[in-house]
């Protein structure tokens, strides 16, 4: 028998991906790979009903009752007593993105403690591409930027991957992944969160107040203690989860900040052997679905809409050096860092694609991670101000580079989507009838 990562084991068979360790893309375990798969097809109907939300936003803001798209997203609410007299819009990325963040905390914490990440081996090809997958649209942003005297200060702006859009995409033209490309992807997408909290964090503060950030310890403190002997009561932890994200954004740090400290705060482990899911898994299952159906489609709604001005408005608008380094950083740099990062990785462990696989389902997977969506459209705002000419702008761009790299995506993933669904059926067979496909089954 073999541990699992809770602790517990399995009287049956650790059941584990046949992949060798040369593989560059392994398969998971049988519960690993089943987890992935469940989180993927919820984000993917969170990711279809981004697309809603954001096609709603521009239609109504190019219509003509554009006025009134903007007076709704200009709405404010909330106590002034407290600073939180904020418009819908900032309410939405402030507050809504907060529990996109917590969710990934969560997410991040896992794979840290149970999941790929804990293994540095495993781990090596998905923080190695995300962070190549971060440097060279940045760079990229910068060179075209600074060559023409634009401003350089939205250079984050295309090194985020927004997952539920990419998932959308596959949805959409029906494209089977194998679980190691599923794994990867997710992975990817999680690492890229990190990087894009810890970016926003350390690079797009204007004004740090100490004070206020010094006591929301208090409130995450004692959440972590909650937590951490496994309380689940709501209405203990909920009104500390308010309080640190209050004071977070009091404190001149961007409120989603606080999403992914509580996050990380979480327990994944269960505190007694086989008395259910562990709490960041129990967590994850409540906030998941409110995160990807609700929070980030309402972000959508009220960050997307921008009056493009017809063709000449979309020509003028993608004309800013901005925009085009925008554009190229998702559909060139982003790509192109997160191809050379596995190259290196390939190169310097020898490790090797699987026979099933070739270099062309690497790109397609790296032109798919140019869809930034969500995070570049809040860094947008953090860089240039809601609401500002650039802002429009570098909403135009965004839009039209994750449409770009999307369309790419989808034309390479559908030249080998018959080799998929290839490998996806002989990762379905169970030749014994026991529950577990062959190929995850490995004899002591």
């Amino acid at each position: 028998m073999h541990s699992k990562p809770d602790g517990t084991t399995d009287a049956v068979t650790e059941v584990r991906g046949l992949a060798s360790s040369g593989s560059l893309f392994r398969r998971g375990s049988w519960t690993e790979d089943n987890r992935v798969a469940a989180v993927l097809r919820k984000e993917t109907i969170g990711g279809l009903l981004l697309l809603v939300g954001s096609l709603v936003a521009l239609v109504w803001s190019n219509s003509p009752w554009s006025a009134a798209y903007q007076d709704l997203r200009d709405t404010t609410v909330g106590p002034g007593a407290l600073h939180l007299d904020l418009s819908l819009a900032t309410w939405a990325a402030d507050g809504l993105l907060a529990i996109f963040f917590f969710v990934a905390g969560l997410e991040l914490k896992r794979e840290f403690v149970a999941g790929d990440l804990r293994d540095p081996r495993r781990a090596a090809l998905p923080v190695c591409a995300a962070v190549g997958g971060v440097l060279v649209p940045a760079l990229t942003y910068v060179a075209v930027t600074a060559a023409s005297g634009a401003p350089t200060s939205g250079w984050a702006i295309p090194t985020a991957t927004d997952i539920a859009f990419a998932l959308a995409v596959l949805a959409v033209i029906g494209s089977f992944l194998p679980a190691a490309m599923r794994t990867f992807l997710l992975t990817l997408a999680v690492v890229d969160d990190l990087l894009a909290i810890t970016i926003i964090a350390l690079f797009y503060t204007n004004e740090l107040k100490p004070i206020p950030l010094l006591l929301a310890l208090v409130p995450l403190g004692l959440f972590t203690l909650l937590v951490q002997r496994h309380i689940r009561s709501w209405w203990l932890l909920l009104p500390l989860a308010v309080v640190v994200w209050a004071l977070v954004h009091a404190s001149g740090v961007h409120a989603t900040v606080a999403g992914v400290l509580l996050g990380f705060a979480v327990p994944v482990q269960r505190g007694i052997p086989g008395d259910g899911p562990g709490l960041a898994e129990h967590f994850e299952h409540w906030w998941r679905p409110i995160s990807s159906g609700f929070a980030v489609p309402v972000f959508a709604f009220f960050s997307a809409g921008v009056g493009i001005g017809g063709l000449t408005g979309l020509t003028r608008s993608l004309a800013d050096p901005v925009a085009i380094g925008i554009v190229v950083g998702l559909v060139v740099g982003k790509p192109v860092g997160i191809l050379v990062a596995t190259s290196l990785v390939s190169r310097f462990t020898r490790a090797h694609l699987s026979d099933d696989l070739a270099w062309i389902d690497v790109v397609g997977l790296a032109v798919l991670a140019g869809i930034g969506f969500t995070v570049s459209l809040l860094i947008g705002e953090l860089a240039f101000g809601a609401g500002s000419a650039l802002d429009d702008h570098v909403k135009v761009a965004v839009l039209t580079g994750s449409v770009v790299a999307a369309l790419l995506a989808a034309v390479l993933l559908r030249i080998r989507n018959r080799v998929y669904r290839r490998i996806c059926e002989s990762e379905a067979v169970d030749t014994d009838a026991h529950g577990i496909p062959a190929v995850y089954r490995r004899s002591e």
